[in-house]
């Protein structure tokens, strides 16, 4: 029998041999770029939203952990949500790019108008997300692909950072399979959760163990 790593009283201290991630999803792009697939293309986020959603970056100032360990993709998005975050009272911390957190790659899609690129699907579509797990556009990846790539980086880093906090600031889909990995569920599953622009995902590793401390926090109020 194996001997259980966690506490049976769940509580919000850090046990020890944890590694906490807290992955913010990025903020939302521009409308122009909205209105197509855009995947991995470098897209901006809309200076509109920004100056609506001050409260919101605060807020993520305020909630996020204190911690050096910074990551965003060589996507400007992230980086752009990064840095909104930090100047709104968080304070500096250099951004490393981590490119396994990466949106999924959308391949000879990537640009097509969403009706336009859904007379390709050779699968019946997700209800939730423009295509099922198991969709793979030409020269491009599959949710699957998405996990099989995220899934080293998240161990890897479990063991880098041991009993650290990590922030990544990352995409919709590559959250959503970090979360299909650290919870073992179907992909077309954890495709059905949402996660929203700036919102908080929080998963611990405890000597490889996963769990999810929060999924989709979104302060509603601010």
């Amino acid at each position: 029998m194996s001997k259980s790593t966690y506490q049976f009283i769940d509580n919000t201290q850090f046990l020890q041999n944890t590694t906490r991630f807290w992955f913010v999803r990025h903020a939302i792009v521009n409308s122009q770029d909205r209105s197509y697939l855009y995947g991995t293309k470098n897209v901006s986020i809309c200076p509109d939203y920004v100056e609506q959603q001050r409260p919101i970056y605060r807020h993520l100032a305020n909630r996020l952990p204190q911690t050096p360990h910074w990551f965003v993709t060589s996507l400007s998005r992230t980086y752009d949500t990064a840095k909104n975050i930090q100047k709104a009272g968080y304070g500096h911390q250099d951004l490393q790019i981590e490119d396994a957190f990466l949106e999924q790659n959308l391949g000879e899609w990537q640009g097509l108008p969403h009706d336009v690129a859904a007379k390709h699907y050779t699968h019946p579509p997700h209800p939730f997300w423009p295509f099922c797990a198991e969709e793979c556009p030409p020269k491009g990846e599959s949710m699957h692909d998405v996990e099989k790539r995220i899934a080293p980086k998240l161990e890897e880093f479990s063991t880098q950072y041991l009993g650290q906090d990590v922030i990544i600031i990352s995409h919709g889909g590559a959250i959503r399979a970090a979360l299909g990995y650290a919870l073992k569920i179907s992909l077309n599953t954890v495709l059905s959760f949402s996660i929203y622009n700036l919102s908080i995902t929080v998963l611990e590793s405890n000597q490889h163990h996963w769990r999810a401390i929060s999924i989709n926090e979104f302060p509603f109020s601010v």
